[in-house]
């Protein structure tokens, strides 16, 4: 039953600006906070919507979910010298990408603090109101991983079909989880076939965005969606970024050394990291374990 406005309960909280023609399409997602480490889940996204052209047309409303003295919204001047209160944002953007029959679904936003399940609730509502096909998340985490090999990126599938038909691995994680778990759990429940991408962030540079990070998860994406990307200036921001913490871990003894031993475990397992994703998904296992 829907309410006055016309919104089914599912989504009570989503205010639509527009309804896009959508062809089964397929639902990015990306969060930004513990999952996203160096950023690189969300600017991966983000990046993509760009590319795309996406347009918005849908918004949550963030009031209960957020706990704003974490979430912090921020105050500026708008055009005409107001100040303006900008709210965290939960925006849906949706396009055809170009050069294809693809219609995609994206969205980014900050992890919520608050009523996690009808949070998701409101995402996978959206979702079932343009029959998606498939919901696709991005995380990205902090690992014992050198910055100057290859950025580990492995996919899992949350669910037997979807693993089989996309060549990941099935996900067989126990323990704590953050929302893009949730999100998963309760998209399989809905009958929604569900994947996650992640990618490895070195440890000894949390805090600096990660281009080379973002590069790899959306080069595996758009092999995973099988549409063509222009990725020349993320490339290079991916080399500006290796030669800048090169640069930084030339500078400082103790991390050089410590770095030399990560290639050299890098070099030794790649051969089984390439082979069965296990390498990156005990670190991911760990990573989430380790949670508070």
């Amino acid at each position: 039953m829907a309410d006055a406005q016309g919104r089914s309960p599912r989504l009570q909280h989503v205010h639509w600006s527009r309804r896009p023609q959508l062809i089964a399409p397929v639902m990015l997602v990306a969060f930004s906070g513990w999952s996203d480490a160096g950023d690189a889940a969300s600017s991966a996204v983000s990046l993509l919507a760009e590319q795309w052209r996406a347009r918005p047309f849908a918004a949550v409303d963030p009031e209960l979910f957020y706990d704003f003295t974490s979430t912090r919204p921020l105050v500026r001047f708008d055009a005409h010298g107001e100040r303006e209160i900008l709210w965290p944002e939960i925006e849906f953007s949706a396009t055809t990408v170009p050069g294809s029959d693809l219609d995609v679904i994206l969205l980014v936003a900050p992890e919520p603090q608050l009523r996690w399940r009808t949070f998701c609730e409101q995402i996978i509502g959206v979702a079932r109101a343009f029959d998606t096909r498939r919901v696709v998340t991005f995380g990205a985490l902090l690992a014992e991983v050198p910055h100057s090999r290859p950025v580990s990126v492995f996919g899992v599938g949350h669910d037997a079909d979807t693993a089989r038909e996309l060549g990941l691995l099935p996900s067989r994680y126990e323990g704590p989880t953050g929302i893009t778990g949730v999100l998963q759990a309760l998209s399989r429940e809905a009958g929604l076939p569900s994947s996650s991408l992640w990618a490895a962030v070195p440890t000894y540079v949390p805090a600096s965005p990660s281009p080379k990070a973002t590069l790899a998860l959306v080069d595996r994406a758009s092999r995973l969606l099988q549409v063509s990307l222009d990725l020349t200036e993320l490339k290079q921001a991916a080399r500006d970024y290796e030669d800048e913490v090169s640069s930084l871990v030339d500078d400082d003894e103790e991390t050089r050394d410590y770095v030399r031993q990560l290639e050299e475990r890098f070099d030794e397992e790649e051969p089984r990291l390439l082979d069965d994703g296990s390498t990156l998904v005990e670190e991911v296992e760990r990573f989430l374990r380790d949670q508070d």
